[in-house]
């Protein structure tokens, strides 16, 4: 699908462990800066080092619902950052965000006192009830346009991207806010744990030795809008929503194909929704989980689809494994790197891993040209990739 309507990106949010807005996660990256620890939010006997975000600003705050406040740092940011400030009710906004952890019933305290006396406070079932991530922050911004909360595990963020854009292009609405949240949550750290396949040592995707996945926290957003709705507000972007693309090859539960048939396929979809070759990708913003078989397959894609030569990182080895965030933070990123002309180093990465035809870039690299992509694979075979541009104002 290729649209003569450009879809411009006029507003940038994020919040992870790497900083609490764009200008000190951009910071974070020059610097290759780390944050993890032990876990802070919640006891627990696991020994797992996570990416928490270190001070969630209090006028966020709401009361056990830690996603949806993530979620409203990012889309405050990205608003100011669209100039959209006041009352947008009039607007025709969209509002399409990804999550895993706002959609689940996660207090196990819930669960233990109906288990142990047959009855529990009502409480955690009202909070998740209230929890509809897009519903939530479109009601609070009054919005009038389709409200859309995508669960598909950890392709969630950029599907959610994916979908606004497609909003944009069929008339639903002129202005979308799309992208990510989640919270670290006892839940999916006892599932992950559980699979075998988190660190005890930070992770270190694409790298030889690598061990597993550290889990993270924070929010990715993007406001996305046709460019007549821009230029009736009086303001422009370099950076445009080119192509989205998602795939499912159904191999497995939880493990890719081995071939990346998916992977590929939601690559090449958007390369052909964008209306481009792979020869003008300037970067690729892998998912890159450091994870042995996730790692291992999409290398093996990449190196396929683009040549051994290609310029890719990911960006996890700052935030840890976002889940249903990741797709919107690792947005932010990719257009953020396209204006600033740089991708950081793919940090923990030492060791190149022969069995990968293609290694991450080991420190700050400068990068030419309009295009990038970010890729998300997800459980149940779900993969979905998008590409990102930009070109010059005069």
């Amino acid at each position: 699908m290729i649209t003569d309507n450009k879809i411009l990106i006029t507003g940038l949010g994020v919040i992870s462990a790497a900083g609490n807005n764009l200008s000190e996660t951009l910071v974070s990256l020059r610097q290759g800066k780390r944050t993890a620890g032990p876990v802070r939010l919640f006891e627990t006997q696991l020994q797992y080092p996570v990416f928490e975000v270190s001070a969630l600003p209090d006028k966020y705050y709401l009361e056990g619902q830690r996603t949806l406040s993530l979620a409203l740092v990012a889309v405050d940011e990205a608003l100011r950052d669209a100039q959209l400030q006041g009352d947008l009710s009039a607007r025709r906004i969209g509002v399409c965000l990804g999550t895993t952890v706002a959609s689940q019933l996660n207090d196990l305290e819930f669960y233990r006192s109906y288990r142990d006396r047959g009855t529990a406070p009502m409480k955690p079932v009202e909070r998740y009830l209230k929890g509809n991530l897009a519903g939530f922050i479109s009601r609070k911004l009054k919005a009038g346009g389709p409200s859309l909360t995508v669960v598909n595990a950890c392709s969630s963020g950029t599907d959610a991207v994916g979908i606004a854009l497609s909003w944009l292009n069929n008339g639903l609405c002129d202005i979308a806010i799309a992208g990510g949240a989640d919270e670290l949550n006892r839940v999916p750290l006892c599932g992950f744990g559980s699979l075998g396949i988190m660190s005890r040592d930070l992770c270190a995707p694409f790298d030889r030795d690598r061990k597993g996945l550290n889990l993270g926290e924070g929010a990715g957003v993007l406001v996305v809008e046709t460019e007549q709705s821009a230029a009736k507000r009086g303001i422009t972007s370099d950076l445009h929503l080119a192509g989205y693309g998602s795939a499912s090859d159904s191999y497995h539960l939880t493990a890719p194909h081995p071939e990346g048939r998916g992977l590929e396929a939601s690559i090449n979809k958007a390369l052909a929704y964008s209306g481009i070759g792979p020869q003008e990708i300037a970067f690729v913003n892998a998912h890159g989980t450091a994870t042995p078989d996730n790692d291992a397959v999409e290398g093996r894609v990449l190196a396929r689809v683009f040549g051994a030569g290609l310029k890719m990182l990911s960006t996890k080895g700052y935030t840890g494994h976002t889940l249903g965030a990741a797709g919107g933070i690792e947005a932010v990123f990719t257009a953020a790197a396209l204006r600033e002309g740089w991708i950081p180093a793919s940090i923990g990465f030492t060791q190149r891993d022969n069995n990968i035809p293609i290694a991450p870039v080991r420190e700050r690299t400068n990068i030419n040209g309009r295009f990038a992509l970010s890729t998300s694979l997800a459980f149940g075979g779900n993969n979905a990739a998008l590409v990102l541009g930009r070109r010059l104002i005069s």
